[in-house]
């Protein structure tokens, strides 16, 4: 298994992450087999979209910001239940198909770490798997 740090910038981002786990997953020698993801935070996530356009991204955040808005009466006393929501829609996991020591993705898809309450330093796993 292999730990990254993810050093965010902004309460929330979409990091393109996908290099980084390329590298985790050549690192492990493992050329057929699963790749699985694991964000160990509440207010984290990762998903996999499109990475060529880098407006797909702000509409990603402003989607979630229109669907669970930061200031909605909340009871959750830090003043981050929305981030809490939105890592919850996004997922704090994946698993992904290695193939000839790749990860299996399409043209324009990359791996997106999902910051909702930063600027933090993370961590995110990685395991990879043989067949």
């Amino acid at each position: 298994m292999k730990t990254l740090t993810i050093r965010t910038n902004k309460r929330r981002e979409l990091q393109d992450i996908s290099s980084e786990v390329r590298a985790a997953i050549s690192d492990s020698g493992v050329e057929n087999g699963l790749c699985v993801l694991w964000v160990p935070h509440t207010t984290a996530g990762v998903t996999i979209n499109e990475n060529a356009d880098p407006d797909v991204k702000v509409d990603m955040l402003a989607g979630l910001e229109r669907f669970v808005p930061a200031n909605a009466g909340y009871l959750h006393g830090e003043g981050n239940s929305d981030s809490h929501i939105q890592s919850t829609l996004v997922g704090p996991s994946l698993t992904l198909i290695v193939e000839n020591g790749r990860p299996v993705l399409g043209t324009w898809q990359g791996i997106l770490f999902c910051e909702f309450d930063g600027p933090r330093t993370r961590k995110m796993y990685v395991k990879v798997v043989s067949e």
